[in-house]
């Protein structure tokens, strides 16, 4: 019997082979999808799991606000870990780490810039699950002076990952010693590093001064020990040790700052939530969004549900052409439940040749996919367990459900009236394949608004006036490598044509690199005249070549002396600390551990610009002349750009013998500024591949229902056409069902997706708005698309010949 149920169902399927193509390539589509969709939330949500403990391991983030200004960052004192450690048997282990980012590494006679550096606590191993190739785990970073490095490096650098014992000589000073190399830490991490030195060396390590936060602390917690027991314990110390050194510095209690509304905190975030949870923008690499894994998920079912309800809608219609074969079965002997199991056989079937299709699409639409994500997915079906089987279930359940309608409907039919053709077919079948076709283009232009609207606050990103001029500006990254000469190549530089201005900075717009630093108005630091602000360190050529501009006051000038305790403020800055006029005021500010205070004076205000992603605003900041040469940024005015950058490098190598084998390296500040959104411009580029795919897949089931319908109403249309209906006349009679609902799915679609897409820009300071057009230009798609998909159809079918319809009448 079900040998028979399965030939049936292909001699069925081969019979209506056009109508078969549509409905498996549309539900093979949605599904394919629909999967790798699951593969790339999975990535997301797979982050830091890879550790052993990761259930036991947090993170200490410090929550500070000081007369009104916040600021949140992974930091916290040097003296915080060990402390923790010690006092309670609840924290099994600590470790600190202090990114150092790019280290300049000696290669024979070639020095190569690496990222990814690091110090960190010899405890690092006991925390984290770095598998070691090679070297003690418990003694590779004891000693100062050691150095862990990733297998990849010890490869690129020795060929052989037996080099412990071995030197390498970093940032062309100090010699290294190889105490250990670990594997690469997986992708899913959210740090990767390849050169690991001894936090030991660092002097700063030893602090215990609870004011200066520079490190990045993670805890392993005892079994049983959760996280609002931690944040107690951190409570308890910040009181203990913190607070006598606030009250000694700022001359004010948590009691105090708790009055104002202020706070100094330290809270913790679970190791498996850093990547999809944290707000804090310097994170050590970009995280992700878990608000994109819910629009992702929302995604993916939006178009399983098309594809699905394409698949409905298709085999319902389909089958209302069978009601004459359920008549004959009927009277020949078949009974109901024959009649359900071969039409439930026939459904399943299809979704799984449907499956089979979708798992070959996938897997070809994979590398792009990892193109456009920025990912290195694979497949995976059989290293993952569970995807295999669900999967199939999928494909089950889909086929189930679209088969059960048309199965339990057609096997009610009365043999007799059947056979009479009293029975009425067609696809004016009703409310549910109207629910269903209203559902699919509900979801269709959801995704269409959401599409446009990604795209415009992406565009509103690219053309939104910064305070600075980011065009025509050449950063050169690794100055510091020059060293004593990097003054006398900045005045090369400057002789050389097409070359405007030069500064020499290590906080940039596009890379700020900043410390948040107390000043205050009152030379004693009363607590209310104390503010945080960000301390950029510049040249007195900054603000020119950068195209600053000066609200107030005068820049910094290399003829005045006395400019090297003066500052310049920005209009946040200005506003809150609340100077009438601030030119000429005061500012205090201590030096290390708040042991020095410097009288600073205000020579100018600058209007405020950006710095970093558009997600933050503006914040209070101070700008400082200081001796900082990491980077170069250069404004030219030229056309001849490669033969420009030729002559810097040449100018670069020629300051120093040493220099032949320095890596030369640069960017222009416009893509280091459109770097900063590459999480956006990649989840547009998804959005839009997505709706794309959602469109079509709804298109095709639109053209199937439309197929069948004009093959339903052949006769009706041959009768108009003998009465005199025009083209236009038959097209519009088959395309008015079809707008209707297109009408209704607006309706419904464009306040759900205002939502949606309202929340989505709360996480920008600076958005732009949801305008009309945005809905109208929706509308006008989808019923663009709606016409043009049924009147592909219904052209055809008005054009045939009539005398060919009526032929049997």
């Amino acid at each position: 019997m079900i040998k028979n149920y399965f030939k049936i169902a292909f001699r069925n399927l081969w019979k209506n082979k056009g109508f078969s193509a549509i409905n498996i390539f549309g539900l093979a589509m949605g599904l394919a999808i629909c999967l790798l969709i699951t593969l790339f939330v999975k990535d997301e949500l797979s982050y830091d799991k890879y550790n052993e403990k990761a259930d036991r391991i947090y993170r200490v983030n410090g929550d500070f606000r000081i007369n009104g200004t916040e600021f949140n960052d992974r930091v916290s004192p040097a003296a915080l870990g060990p402390v923790l450690a010690k006092e309670y048997p609840q924290i099994e282990k600590t470790v600190r780490i202090r990114d150092e980012g790019k280290i300049l590494v000696k290669k024979g006679t070639e020095t190569l810039l690496e990222p990814n550096s690091c110090f960190a606590d010899s405890t690092l191993f006991d925390v984290f699950t770095f598998p070691m190739i090679a070297g003690d785990p418990k003694t590779a970073l004891t000693q100062p002076y050691s150095l862990v490095i990733a297998e990849s490096m010890a490869q690129k650098y020795f060929n052989s990952t037996n080099v412990v014992g071995k030197t390498l000589l970093l940032n062309n000073t100090t010699s290294y010693k190889i105490t250990g190399v670990i594997k690469d830490m997986p992708v899913q991490s959210h740090f990767h590093f390849n050169f690991i030195k001894a936090m030991s060396e660092m002097e700063s390590s030893r602090s215990d001064f609870w004011l200066y936060n520079n490190f990045v602390t993670y805890l392993l917690a005892r079994p049983g020990t959760d996280e609002k027991t931690i944040n107690q314990y951190l409570k308890e110390v910040t009181k203990k040790y913190a607070e006598p050194q606030l009250q000694e510095w700022a001359h004010s209690s948590f009691d105090d700052l708790a009055k104002k509304g202020d706070r100094y905190n330290y809270v913790t975030i679970p190791l498996t939530r850093i990547h999809l949870y944290s707000t804090i923008t310097t994170e050590i690499e970009p995280s992700g969004n878990i608000q994109n894994i819910y629009i992702f998920t929302v995604i993916a079912v939006f178009i399983l549900l098309i594809a699905s309800i394409n698949f409905m809608n298709l085999s319902t219609a389909r089958s209302a052409g069978r009601s004459k074969e359920v008549g004959v079965r009927k009277v020949l002997g078949s009974n109901r439940s024959n009649l359900i199991a071969q039409f439930l056989t026939e459904s399943v079937l299809t979704s799984f040749i449907a499956l089979v299709l979708a798992l070959i699409m996938a897997a070809l639409l994979l590398p792009y996919f990892n193109q456009l994500s920025g990912k290195e997915i694979t497949l995976g079906l059989f290293s993952t367990p569970w995807l295999l089987p669900t999967l199939l279930l999928t494909s089950l359940i889909v086929g189930l459900l679209a088969g059960l309608y048309p199965a339990f409907y057609l096997s009610a039919f009365e043999p007799i009236k059947v056979l009479k053709g009293k029975l009425a077919t067609g696809f004016k079948s009703g409310w549910l394949s109207n629910s269903l076709v209203v559902f699919q283009f509900t979801a269709a232009i959801i995704l269409i608004v959401g599409t446009l609207i990604i795209y415009s606050q992406l565009n509103y990103i690219r053309n939104k006036k910064l305070g600075y001029n980011r065009e025509q500006v050449l950063v050169l990254k690794n100055i510091y490598s020059l060293g004593t000469h990097s003054n006398t190549f900045k005045e090369e530089v400057q002789k050389l044509r097409g070359v405007e201005a030069i500064t020499l900075t290590g906080s940039l717009p596009t890379s700020p690199n900043f410390n948040s630093i107390a000043f205050s108005k009152d030379a004693g630091f009363n607590a209310a005249q104390t503010s945080v602000l960000q301390e950029w360190r510049v040249d007195a050529n900054y603000i020119p070549t950068l195209g600053i501009q000066m609200k107030k006051g005068r820049n910094f000038s290399p003829q005045m002396p006395t400019d090297s305790t003066a500052i310049i403020i920005n209009e946040t800055a200005a506003n809150m600390l609340g100077f009438g006029d601030p030119l000429n005021k005061k500012l205090y500010q201590k030096g290390s551990e708040g042991k020095a205070i410097q009288t600073l004076n205000i020579i100018g205000v600058v209007k405020d610009f950006n710095s970093g992603s558009l997600r933050n605003k503006i914040g209070p900041m101070i700008l400082t002349l200081a001796d900082n040469k990491n980077n170069m940024a250069i404004r030219i005015k030229t056309t001849h750009i490669p033969s420009l950058i030729t002559q810097i490098e040449k100018l670069y190598r020629s300051m120093d013998n040493n220099m032949a084998g320095q890596p030369f390296i640069y960017s222009f500040m416009d893509d280091d500024f459109n770097r900063l959104y590459n999480a956006e411009q990649r989840i547009g580029k998804i959005f839009i591949s997505f709706t794309f795919f959602a469109i079509l897949i709804a298109c095709l089931g639109l053209f199937g229902l439309v197929t069948y319908a004009t093959q339903q109403r052949t006769k009706e249309i041959g009768i108009r056409k003998v009465l005199g209906a025009s083209i236009s006349n038959i097209v519009s009679m088959l395309s008015k069902d079809f707008l209707k609902l297109v009408v209704v799915s607006m309706v419904i679609a464009f306040p759900v997706a205002w939502w949606g897409m309202h929340r989505w820009l709360q996480d920008f300071a600076y958005r732009t708005h949801i305008s009309w057009w945005v809905f109208a230009i929706a509308a006008f798609l989808a019923i663009i698309i709606t016409i043009a998909t049924v009147s592909a159809r219904a052209i055809k079918a008005a054009i045939a010949n009539p005398v060919k319809s009526l032929r049997s009448e």
